[in-house]
């Protein structure tokens, strides 16, 4: 299972961000990720921080659902994980199958993202500024895959991204977004 070395950072000037991440890599695409986070009844897999969800995504040209398991994090700093994910068919399906299984829904929520993709120092990256109406803030997510071996390497190339687009170490955060949107609620 490959790891997703990412790092997350509060945006302090989204305009300014938005206008450097569409000057330097081209328009983004937008799309809206509706996510459904499952856990086992007694919570064992938030326990061991793990993650089980399904999100589908909608944008412009098409609609997708993903089914996507997170294992324990393997770097405390970034809170990168091992990630294995794929693209279902049927939305329904998918969760009707995870249900079976016994987990159950623990939280749903919705992110408003713009994406892109580029290269950079020879890795493949994704960029994500993020909002959730539910919480205070802008992010952006920047990650790409790695392996153990070169997470560390992997994760130099993430950090000096995200300071060439004005992201200082202060605004960096391994918060996820289920507890944010957790504590937001009633």
């Amino acid at each position: 299972m490959s790891i997703e070395a990412e790092l997350k950072a509060v945006v302090r000037d989204p305009e300014g961000l938005l206008k450097a991440l569409e000057e330097r890599y081209g328009p983004g695409r937008a799309e809206v990720y509706r996510d459904t986070y499952y856990d086992a009844p007694d919570g064992a897999l938030t326990g061991a921080d793990r993650e089980l969800r399904i999100r589908t995504v909608h944008g412009p040209e098409d609609t997708r659902t993903v089914l996507t398991y997170k294992g324990a994090r393997v770097d405390e700093a970034s809170g990168s994980k091992p990630e294995a994910e794929t693209l279902v068919d049927n939305a329904e399906a998918a969760h009707g199958i995870v249900q079976g299984l016994g987990f159950v829904p623990r939280i749903r929520f919705e992110k408003r993202c713009r994406n892109y993709e580029f290269t950079e120092a020879g890795r493949r990256l994704f960029a994500t500024l993020v909002r959730v109406p539910e919480i205070d803030g802008t992010f952006i997510e920047l990650e790409t895959e790695a392996s153990m071996d070169d997470l560390s390497q992997a994760l130099s190339v993430v950090h000096s991204v995200l300071a060439s687009l004005g992201i200082n170490d202060t605004d960096l955060t391994i918060e996820q977004y289920t507890d944010a949107v957790s504590a937001a609620r009633p």
